[in-house]
């Protein structure tokens, strides 16, 4: 067994694009993160951007170790599956906590969501 083995062109051109494309999201994210003037805006490009980086990347894997093996080699999904789960739910607690924050300061927010029953009985 030959441990350098020579992958086709187009294998290495395309894991390295999706690369690049990763590390792109990635820029683009900080940029926006950096650009927004304030927290609930700032929250979402980091967000998308690493959530498409890391299935870039975890596509790239997938390509590059299945030409190795010469066979699918699929447990890379697994990270940006449970990206996939777990960014949105941080997302969402974040901006709770935002919005909780801006209420104890006094400042002007939407009112809470009210579920429809009376308080006090």
């Amino acid at each position: 067994m030959n441990s350098l083995q020579v992958l086709p062109f187009w294998v290495e051109v395309l894991t390295a694009a999706l690369l690049v494309l990763s590390s792109l999201f990635g820029l683009i994210g900080a940029l926006g993160l950096l650009r927004l003037k304030d927290f609930f805006q700032r929250m979402h490009p980091p967000a998308l951007a690493s959530t498409l980086g890391a299935w870039c990347v975890a596509l790239a894997s997938i390509i590059y170790f299945s030409a190795l093996k010469d066979g699918p080699v699929l447990h890379a999904w697994l990270i940006p599956i449970l990206l996939a789960i777990t960014v949105p739910v941080t997302t969402l607690l974040l901006a709770r906590t935002g919005l909780f924050r801006k209420r104890m300061a006094g400042d002007d927010v939407p009112p809470e969501v009210s579920d429809g029953r009376q308080q006090g009985h």
